[in-house]
């Protein structure tokens, strides 16, 4: 009777095994079903009320999209439809994030993002600058949001995401149009109220001889186009500042050169990166160095070229995931010399060409890291509520929003609001800062880029880019004339009574806005003596230009020394020998770190009994000179020279660290001039406390260095900290923004680009971290874009069953030049009126 029970038991577990199993089948078929449904339209004739005649959307092998309309309000609309089909999620992830509503389509865990966009008010600012668009600009913008919401509903089922994520898509509107160019703002201006306020509260707390020597305007690397490198100021004798007590013969030091240092409190990372998300992309506890938001780009003139005519190169550096944030288009239509193509990168939720070539301009974009954005210091009135200004005591301005999350639950914001702009924060002595920020300005947003698609001369893009509402950035321009030019695009505020780089009271009238700079006031560059012009987001000039673009946390130098030299060694130069530059990661920044460790720190004396200092020698000796992905010793450098600075400068600016806890001096960009002259001049006055000399200290490092080294599994076999190679830590994370909430590990492989190991850093041409890096790569001359070359990251479709979801991610991995003109059409679809 047992033996009955048993076969009876099993029987009824085999029918329940298959019965699931028939069920999880069922369930993966219909998974997949609904997947297929949501696959963009490629091919046949569809009638839409989007268009006025005939516009053909053809894709290439690549999924490179031409676009052929008989008007730019048809080529717009055509457009927002390819967007909606092959990126709406990715569209609706930038104007939520510049909304503060991400919490609406993912949870109450993106609360303390949407908090801190919230405070802008960009939803309220969108909606209110949509209604005062001139009409050419708001009739595109009607016609690509008619575009994007056809191509939206004409999907048979929503994109992919809201499935997972149990959501319904909404519409597009014009405001979120906007609001894709505010992500942009946030992107790459969002850290900037963070390092303004750390440079006041060093400016507070350290004596100004020690402020000024820790905040350089700049360094020996500095490589300007126009003007010469800054010195790094000299270090502070110990009657300034000491981390010692000293025998003085002087008064008794007044509280702000006190000599007696506390140990700082250390920032917990995952805080920095919540306090600081904008400023990097990658981590990895001590082999850390932050990669901030940038780019390379540069035009060289017909002089210098070997086909005779200019070409213009860019890549801009950016956050990596999948999709890509641009999308390839070619955009066809009639003029009055034949017909018109412009080509490049457009940014899904716009219907602009932001980079690329109408066949007679090239041009590029790179983050200016000017100064637009100031603090001020609220200063309150003799009445609870109020601030002073130069008109009297007015009222802060207090509004409540309601930030919605998806589970139905809500989170109330209470935002105090100036006639200047918002406060974003409250300093070290209490006091509250307002942001005064150019994206809070009408003047900061408008479509106006469109009109570069119409221009022909570098004179009249300069001239357009003075009128462009957009974050500013250096801009690169090449003509099919010859010209070459650089200017800034985007609004540049006028300043009265101040210099920007700390916070200041605007009470008295004294400190202010003078409104922005008219277009004849723009600082710009055409035609230098040298031929060539190049930026990446360090100073470009200097003297009455620079006071006019401020300082915005310029990026060290090295990156732009190195392309300005690279580009000078070349004579007759190919779009491909641009492409060569872009890819160029030799290591010329740390080579002095690397020379410092063998002839400083790892002396003889030093290596005997230590086989493992010796083979660090060794490593080091035979490092390759590039961030080349086979290099141990290039890591070694490299976390050897940010541990340095890390143990160097926490003990400098210890009591900034105790009066903010959010305060991270190693984060500030331009740190290296001090520290390259402190570990060279050696001064006794500040030796960090624990230690009996510099060289003491040094070596020590380096084994802080080896022991974090030692815990990773790559260095713990047969090679030993041989297999601690860059390529190791150097490993591409780029991800499909839900990949990492999917229930199944696995599934993320389907989502996700593959995990290879990727040559490049900071302070190199190639800049290139797992998860930031070049968001794509193009080298083109106007008129002859048939040799032009462009490659990015990810595939041109956001659907992860497409065939272009990965289509060309291969050539930006290998640096293979990709052609910049799309190719024969494997696909067209018709719009038809």
């Amino acid at each position: 009777m047992a033996s009955g029970i048993l076969k009876k038991t099993t029987w009824i577990f085999i029918l329940l095994l298959l019965t699931a199993l028939l069920l999880a089948a069922g369930g993966s078929a219909y998974l997949y079903y609904q997947l297929r449904q949501s696959l963009p339209i490629l091919e046949g004739e569809l009638s839409s009320t989007i268009v006025t005649a005939p516009t053909s959307i053809d894709r290439d092998e690549m999924g490179t999209v031409t676009i052929t309309g008989s008007s730019r309000l048809d080529l717009a609309a055509a457009l927002g439809f390819c967007h909606a089909q092959e990126r709406f999620f990715n569209m609706d992830l930038l104007r939520r994030k510049a909304a503060g509503e991400l919490s609406g389509l993912v949870g109450s865990a993106a609360l303390p993002v949407d908090r801190e966009a919230r405070i802008h008010r960009f939803r309220e600012r969108a909606r209110k600058f949509a209604g005062s668009l001139p009409a050419g600009e708001r009739e595109l913008l009607s016609a690509y949001v008619d575009g994007v919401n056809a191509g939206l509903t004409s999907l048979e089922q929503y994109p992919f995401e809201y499935l997972l994520l149990q959501q319904e898509p909404i519409p597009w509107r014009i405001e979120d149009t906007l609001l894709v160019v505010y992500a942009m703002y946030l992107d790459l201006q969002g850290d900037y109220p963070a390092m303004e306020a750390a440079h006041g509260l060093m400016s507070d707390l350290l004596p100004a001889p020690m402020y000024e020597f820790l905040t350089p305007s700049g360094t020996e690397w500095d490589a300007p186009v126009d003007g010469e490198a800054f010195s790094t100021p000299d270090i502070p004798g110990p009657d300034v500042f000491s981390l010692h007590e000293h025998p003085r013969k002087d008064p008794p030091a007044t509280e702000d050169q006190e000599t007696n240092q506390e140990l700082p409190k250390r920032v917990p990372l995952e805080r920095a990166i919540r306090i600081y998300p904008a400023l990097y992309a990658s981590v990895q506890s001590h082999d850390f160095q932050p990669l901030h938001a940038g780019s390379n780009n540069w035009v060289v003139s017909g002089s210098f070229t070997s086909h005779g005519q200019p070409i213009v190169a860019n890549d801009m550096h950016l956050g990596l995931m999948v999709p890509n944030i641009w999308f390839r288009v070619s955009l066809v239509m009639p003029g009055a010399d034949g017909d018109r193509r412009i080509t490049g990168l457009t940014l899904p939720g716009t219907p602009l060409v932001i980079a690329g070539s109408n066949g007679k301009i090239a041009w590029g974009f790179t983050n200016s890291q000017g100064d637009w954005l100031d603090l001020i210091i609220l200063e309150p009135g003799t009445e609870e509520g109020t601030y002073l200004t130069p008109d009297g005591p007015l009222p802060i301005t207090r509004v409540e929003e309601k930030i919605l999350c998806s589970d139905g639950t809500e989170d109330t914001l209470e935002i105090e609001e100036t006639v200047w702009g918002p406060v974003v924060k409250t300093d070290h002595l209490g006091r509250k800062l307002v942001a005064r920020w150019v994206a809070h300005d009408p003047a900061g947003m408008n479509m106006e880029l469109a009109a570069l698609e119409g221009v022909s001369s570098v004179t009249e893009a300069i001239g357009i880019a003075a009128h462009c509402g957009l974050p500013a950035q250096n801009f690169v321009v090449a003509d099919r004339e010859g010209n070459i030019g650089w200017t800034i695009v985007g609004p540049i505020p006028r300043r009265v009574g101040y210099s920007g780089e700390v916070p200041r009271s605007w009470a008295s009238g004294e400190c202010h806005w003078d409104g922005f700079l008219a277009p004849e006031e723009y600082p710009r560059i055409i035609n230098p003596a040298g031929g060539r012009i190049w930026t990446a987001n360090a100073r470009v000039v200097s003297g009455e230009m620079l006071a006019k673009v401020g300082f915005g946390g310029y990026a060290l130098g090295a990156r732009a020394k190195q392309i300005r030299d690279d580009l000078f060694a070349l004579d007759k130069a190919s779009e491909k020998d641009m492409l060569k530059v872009q890819l160029d990661h030799r290591a010329l920044f740390l080579e002095r770190w690397r020379n410092l460790l063998l002839d400083e720190v790892l002396q003889p004396g030093v290596l005997d009994g230590s086989p493992r200092l010796q083979e660090v020698r060794k490593l080091l000796e035979d490092w390759g000179g590039k961030a080349s992905v086979d290099s141990a010793g290039y890591r070694i450098v490299r976390a050897y020279r940010n541990q340095v600075a890390k143990g160097i400068f926490e003990g400098l600016t210890a009591r900034c660290v105790n009066a903010d806890d959010q305060f991270a001096y190693y984060l500030i960009r331009g740190n290296e001039g001090p520290l390259w002259k402190l570990v060279k001049q050696k001064p006794w006055h500040l030796l960090p406390a624990g230690f009996e000399s510099w060289n003491e200290m040094m070596l020590n490092f380096l084994e802080q260095v080896i022991e974090e080294a030692e815990k990773d599994p790559a260095a713990q076999g047969e090679a030993g900290l041989g297999g601690w190679t860059w390529g190791v830590r150097n490993t591409a994370a780029i991800r499909h923004p839900l990949s990492p909430f999917l229930p199944v590990s696995f599934l993320s492989r389907y989502l996700d680009a593959p995990p290879d190991q990727l040559p490049g850093d900071s302070n190199m041409p190639r800049a290139q971290g797992p998860g930031f890096g070049a968001s794509e790569r193009m080298a083109v001359s106007p008129g002859m874009e048939q040799q032009g070359i462009l490659h990015m990251p990810g595939g041109q479709s956001g659907h992860p069953l497409s065939p272009f979801y990965l289509s060309g991610h291969e050539d930006w991995v290998q640096g293979n030049p990709s052609p910049f003109l799309p190719g024969e059409a494997v696909h067209t679809l018709l719009l038809k009126p």
